[in-house]
């Protein structure tokens, strides 16, 4: 009885501890975007979808369980040689998912090791097919290639590649610098190249200016001499209308009054001996030549044209 009472409260512990592991081995519950494998003595049996689930005892176990969420795998950075033999450093991420659990489980073994060694298989790969300056502008294309053989080679471990992107592409230190200076040199070429450009436009349009400019003032020049010698033209034309009215007038006036025809022959001398003082004064004509004996002979043909108003 004494070694019964003992006994007692060990049972009551070793019951429950079986009790609860039973009942934990039996009752599974699988989080939503989640699923489990479960497999009888080390055989497949069925996967579990979201919920709460009850196994046999002993009997069945839960072997696998994986997310089905979209993830992404950071692929480390990695040497590789390009088609020129030039040696560059590049690393990639890829974005995949499950989409089934019994090939991820059952087809490979450690999927995320096996993706990664691939994904850095391919890109050295692809690195391969290429030159330096075409790793720079072809990221497009091999992120697509990369995506389609990946997608290829997963596809019989349940695995959906979704996309693959290149993240930096380095080459070597030496290489670098080597294409820092042809950088440098071809930006110097084309600020040259511009400046030689600019210089150029620049005398082309200042040549046009003058051009332009001497032909205004020619044009101008031209227009003002049409000018001013339409003005002469008028003004010789009024001139002569002018003298024309005067000597009418004068031999109204003579007919008129008879006495006053010494006057006026005398105003008349005086007329043309101011009138060559005025030509003597223009800035067109600088020298005048006067005969002094041509003017009393001037001047009785004056006397002529008015003493005969017909004329």
């Amino acid at each position: 009885m004494l070694w019964g009472k003992i006994m007692e409260p060990w049972a009551i512990i070793i019951g429950a501890m079986a009790f609860f592991g039973i009942t934990s081995n039996t009752f599974k519950i699988v989080n939503q975007g989640e699923e489990a494998i479960v497999a009888t003595f080390g055989k497949f049996k069925c996967k579990l979808s979201p919920g709460p689930h009850f196994l046999i005892p002993i009997v069945d176990s839960v072997v696998y369980r994986v997310s089905l969420r979209e993830q992404v795998l950071d692929v480390p950075p990695q040497q590789c040689i390009t088609r020129d033999n030039v040696a560059i450093t590049a690393d990639a991420v890829v974005y995949w998912r499950i989409t089934d659990s019994v090939k991820a489980y059952y087809k490979v073994q450690n999927l995320t090791q096996a993706m990664t060694n691939l994904v850095l298989t391919q890109i050295r790969a692809e690195m391969g097919r290429l030159e330096l300056d075409e790793t720079f502008t072809a990221r497009t294309r091999v992120n697509e290639v990369l995506l389609r053989e990946l997608d290829e080679a997963t596809d019989p471990w349940g695995v959906k590649v979704t996309r693959v992107e290149l993240k930096d592409i380095m080459p070597a230190p030496a290489v670098r610098d080597s294409m820092e200076l042809q950088m440098t040199a071809e930006r110097k070429k084309r600020a040259a190249i511009l400046t030689s450009e600019g210089e150029r436009e620049a005398a082309i349009n200042k040549a046009k200016g003058q051009a332009d400019a001497q032909l205004l003032a020619a044009e101008a020049e031209q227009k003002a001499t049409i000018l001013r010698a339409e003005g002469l033209r008028q003004q010789q034309v009024l001139k002569a209308q002018a003298i024309a009215e005067a000597a009418a007038i004068l031999a109204q006036k003579i007919q008129e009054y008879p006495e006053s025809k010494q006057a006026l022959e005398v105003l008349l001398a005086m007329g043309y001996l101011d009138m060559g003082t005025v030509v003597g004064n223009s800035s067109n004509s600088k020298v005048m030549f006067m005969d002094p004996r041509n003017i009393p002979a001037t001047l009785e043909g004056v006397k002529a044209i008015i003493s005969d108003p017909s004329a």
